[in-house]
């Protein structure tokens, strides 16, 4: 059976501190049929010229800019429309995958069809030191994902073959977040996967918006109510759920 191509679409915007290691976890994957387009968002520093360098080098790493800077979201919606793999990956340019990261989940998706799958994760700082371990269920539907998010972008791979090109909306909040719970709506509970295994490296930054739990918050309460339009009540308690998960999480795990 043939290795697909998986497509890994990194948008970047001003990393030449990280992109270094970022490229590299990917080019010493033991899965070896990928390709890796970059898309520079209009950077000011020298990650244009880094990523450069490595497209010399490597004919499966592509580099693009976009027309204009219009962050994280939309530079990702640029490398899928280039995107020609039977899969489609997602690698922040400050995170790291592990070797056998690719590896381990074509395989599972494929021996299992799933059309959509996710791993565990470790949490590193901007200097590259451990903090925390993210676990992830093995299975999940849309239920359970509106009680908030554990799946990280960096891990996610989905099915272009069999889903289409999935573009994420441009939204000021969790554009991930709200990609995952249309994809969840579209397909069956079997057809997803979660693989708990640390398979990559979340590097949380000062700054993020996933490091701001007010405005995460906020924003999770407007999925409800203007994204996904749920009622009063129900909105109510999946946040009640998302915010007791959010304690446990940040007190006792």
């Amino acid at each position: 059976m043939s290795a697909p191509l998986v497509s890994i679409i990194t948008p970047a915007y001003n990393v030449e501190k990280y992109i270094d290691a970022t490229i590299t976890s990917v080019i010493k994957q033991t899965y070896e049929n990928w390709e890796l387009i970059v898309v520079d968002d209009h950077s000011g520093d020298d990650t244009f010229s880094i990523v450069s360098s490595y497209a010399q080098q490597d004919k499966r790493i592509r580099i693009v800019k976009t027309p204009e800077n219009g962050g994280a979201a939309a530079a990702r919606n640029f490398g899928i429309e280039l995107a020609r793999g039977a899969y489609i990956a997602f690698l922040d340019s400050d995170d790291l995958w592990m070797p056998d990261k690719l590896e381990i989940q074509i395989r599972q998706m494929r021996a299992k069809n799933a059309l959509f799958s996710f791993t565990g994760y470790q949490v590193i700082n901007e200097c590259s030191k451990y903090i925390k371990t993210i676990h992830v269920p093995k299975k999940f539907g849309y239920r359970k994902l509106l009680q908030g998010s554990y799946i990280g972008c960096l891990t996610v791979i989905y099915s272009a073959e069999k889903l289409g090109k999935m573009f994420f909306p441009v939204y000021d909040g969790p554009e991930d977040y709200i990609l995952w719970l249309r994809i969840s709506k579209m397909i069956r509970a079997q057809q997803i996967i979660g693989i708990n295994m640390p398979l990559a490296m979340y590097r949380k930054r000062n700054g993020s918006i996933s490091s701001d739990k007010i405005k995460a918050a906020v924003f999770q309460w407007q999925v409800y109510r203007k994204v996904e339009q749920l009622n009063i009540m129900d909105s109510l308690a999946y946040f009640l759920s998302y915010a007791v998960k959010g304690v446990i999480k940040h007190y006792l795990a």
